[in-house]
């Protein structure tokens, strides 16, 4: 052994040290690159058996996203199944559901991270049958990419068409026409030709402006994350090409007006007051002017403070604390923007509907919407035409099924900021969520506001309703009775109104069969037309209570909801709900007008307790039972429980 090719052991221990060093480098500089990757969000959507779940799993592969024992598991199930005729079935790494598998279809809404070199992916793999529409709209509403399939053997279908207007509906602008499985049909660029002409046909009837079509196999792997030498025919990107270069919306979000949502209102001590939330649009830095909507004070960013130091600016998609120069009100919900370039404020909009409920949506019932970081409570109050999206037709409709898409009108009980959908997705999308349930119910996309919100003001009044209620020496109320047809409702309350005018009270009886022959005669008995019939008297009483009457009402009123709806429309302590509790085969013997009768035959429809449901009241101020009363005790009750208040 020569003398250069001896190593004494601190000689060894020092190599150790640097190769130590060297790959304690490579893993620090791997994670810094691998942490600072953008990430790009994109869905794949279409017709069953077009071919999603197997797209997803040959990108899951291609990139070396597959452990080994998921391999063997897969090519186990593959073999197990046999779809795929002892090939691997990609679709099956992400088909997880049973039922899925079972199928050979798509139910729930499944999300997969990936990477590259180049970028991170988070991909969804969306529901192709329509009747989980709800469940695609739920993967499309962050996507920054749609990758929307074609069999190429069955060109253009009908769920391509649905999906493809929910997802220009949406927003996405960057479309990639993936079409599937060209290896079954010989790779022919003829088919590939004509299947997007079909499709830019329909593009450009729904809007879509542009959009990239890709020729493909995902079982076999064509053109996905290598080109296809099927398909020479073909110059354009592979689709993992087009992935990793494709914009993110934050990016195209940067050159537009600055606009904050304030999630947070930050306050460790008494020494700093920071507004917390996420840029949605914009550019920020200390110095610029801004404008706190919906108050429109203004005042100047003082500071971006962070742990590591304050920062000169801030772009969309950052979340960031903003302290101000001024003390002005500024609180969760509210909009921080560029002082000369104001979003609107508007309390009434027409918006785009995805409706995603079972229960159908009813016009006039007060819904939760929540927008951005706030919640409030919204009606739809018109219902304007329903969406066929495989015609385009436009559908007269009163209230929208589950997965139908329709044009409304929209009302809260506050004015908000907001922007069109279209131009700025956080400031102009909605859920609606029922306040009974806490279910969502609803997706929604504001296009603009109503004239009449801008240009409708409250008018101040000299003589209030306290003046009113003082003149006639008596609180205002609304005693709200509720119950079946035949319970005794509209004897009890004209009962009550009796004693009450003795005493020399001022009151009025709004009675359901007398309102219908003026104020709602042009209403039926659909559930949206009891809403809206509830909702109408609701307003009245309210008028009559600023006048300072004590109004009684003697209504079905079926639904929880629109009692609670009254309830909030009316000041603290002046609702006093009465349940007639009279049992079903009580009311249906009495049959003072012989409903139940016609009901039962068939020739009355949509009748509370036969074939519409009656909600009975959870917690009423006063609950009578005619069954063990007499009308007159239950008014002496009732009367009794009034002036005692």
């Amino acid at each position: 052994m020569t003398a250069r090719n001896m190593t004494t052991p601190g000689d060894f221990h020092d190599h150790v040290y640097v190769a130590d060093r060297l790959i304690a480098e490579d893993i620090d500089a791997y994670l810094d690159r691998h942490q600072h990757k953008t990430m790009l969000r994109f869905i794949t959507c279409g017709s069953v058996d077009d071919g999603k779940s197997t797209l997803i799993g040959r990108l899951l592969y291609d990139t070396k996203m597959v452990f080994e024992d998921q391999l063997a598991s897969l090519e186990h199930d593959s073999r197990v199944l046999g779809t795929q005729s002892g090939g691997i079935d990609f679709a099956l790494l992400v088909d997880g559901l049973a039922a899925e598998r079972e199928q050979g279809i798509t139910i729930d809404v499944a999300y997969r991270f990936f990477a590259t070199e180049k970028r991170k992916f988070i991909v969804a793999d969306t529901p192709g049958h329509e009747q989980y529409t709800r469940n695609m709209v739920t993967g499309a509403s962050t996507a920054d990419l749609a990758v929307i399939l074609i069999d190429a053997r069955q060109g253009v279908l009908t769920q391509t068409r649905r999906h493809s207007y929910l997802v220009n509906l949406l927003g996405i602008r960057n479309i990639v026409l993936a079409v599937n499985k060209m290896d079954l049909v010989g790779y022919s660029a003829d088919r590939f030709d004509e299947i997007v002409a079909d499709y830019r046909a329909f593009a450009q009837k729904i809007g879509m402006e542009d959009f990239l079509a890709i020729p493909i196999s995902g079982l076999a792997g064509d053109n996905v994350a290598a080109p296809s030498a099927n398909m020479p025919w073909y110059p354009g990107p592979t689709l993992l090409d087009h992935l990793e270069t494709a914009p993110l919306n934050d990016s195209r979000m940067q050159d537009h007006p600055f606009r904050m949502p304030v999630q947070w209102v930050n306050r460790p001590n008494l020494d700093f007051r920071g507004f917390t939330g996420q840029i949605v649009s914009g550019q920020v830095r200390p110095g610029d002017a801004i404008r706190v909507l919906p108050s429109g004070k203004t005042t100047v960013v003082k500071s971006i403070p962070t742990w590591d130091g304050d920062l000169a600016a801030a772009v969309a998609g950052q979340s960031v604390t903003l302290t101000f120069a001024d003390e002005i009100d500024c609180s969760r919900g509210d909009v921080i923007t560029a002082a000369d370039a104001p979003c609107e404020v508007a309390d009434q909009f027409e918006a785009t509907l995805v409706w995603m409920s079972d229960a159908e949506m009813l016009p006039g019932r007060p819904y939760l919407l929540k927008t951005g970081t706030q919640m409030l409570t919204a009606t739809v109050t018109e219902p304007k035409y329903e969406v066929n999206v495989n015609t385009l037709e436009q559908l007269a409709s009163k209230t929208l099924a589950l997965n139908a898409i329709g044009v409304v009108n929209i009302s809260t009980d506050r004015p908000i900021p907001f922007e069109a959908y279209r131009d700025n997705p956080d400031l102009g999308g909605f859920i609606l969520i029922d306040r009974m349930t806490n279910a969502t119910v609803a997706a929604g996309m504001i296009h603009f506001a109503l004239r009449r919100s801008q240009n409708i003001h409250w008018q101040a009044l000299d003589v209030d309703r306290d003046a009113h209620a003082s003149l006639k020496n008596q609180k205002p109320a609304v005693i709200w009775f509720t119950g079946l047809s035949g319970s005794g409702k509209s004897t009890i309350a004209n009962l009550v109104e009796r004693k009450l005018h003795a005493m020399g009270k001022h009151t009025f009886l709004l009675d359901g069969d007398n309102v219908r022959h003026g104020l709602n005669r042009d209403l039926g008995f659909t559930d949206a037309d009891r809403v809206e019939n509830i909702r109408r008297v609701g307003e009245v009483a309210k008028l009559m209570t600023d006048a300072g009457l004590i109004v009684l009402t003697a209504f079905i009123s079926p639904f929880r909801s629109e009692r609670r709806m009254v309830r909030e429309l009316i000041a603290d302590g002046e609702f006093f709900e009465v349940y007639v509790n009279t049992p079903l085969e009580v009311a249906e013997a009495r049959d003072v007008k012989g409903l139940y009768r016609k009901a039962r035959s068939g020739a009355l429809k949509n009748f509370t307790g036969i074939d519409s449901p009656y909600e009975p009241p959870e917690a009423p101020e006063i609950a009578v039972n005619t069954v063990s009363q007499t009308p007159e005790e239950a008014a002496d009750l009732i009367v009794e429980a009034l002036l005692r208040r």
